[in-house]
């Protein structure tokens, strides 16, 4: 629950995707090293970067369940993307739909 991280069910078995999403995200939302690129930066260069990776990304993902266990494919895994460089407290909500064989 906070505006600068992100969830994402995504390729989970080779460490590169992660190095090559957060490369890519960092070519499209760049940290702003000499304070000109945005106007939002009172907590710290990486702050609105972070702001955007995260509108990129998202803050929620749909995880299929089924028989109580999770359903994602082979390779899937649900990914925690924190996006700012200092330590921050963060909380996850998990809200569960669906239906309940008789």
């Amino acid at each position: 629950q906070h505006t600068s991280c992100a969830l994402s069910l995504n390729e989970n078995w080779d460490e590169d995707v992660r190095a090559d999403m957060s490369d890519a995200l960092d070519r499209i939302a760049p940290e702003d090293r000499k304070g000109s690129l945005y106007r939002h930066s009172a907590e710290g260069l990486d702050d609105m970067p972070a702001h955007i990776k995260s509108a990129l990304i998202g803050a929620s993902v749909t995880i299929p369940i089924r028989d109580g266990k999770l359903a994602t494919g082979t390779w899937q895994g649900i990914w925690y993307l924190e996006f700012r460089a200092s330590k921050h407290s963060r909380k996850v909500v998990a809200t569960i739909q669906g239906e309940k064989n008789a």
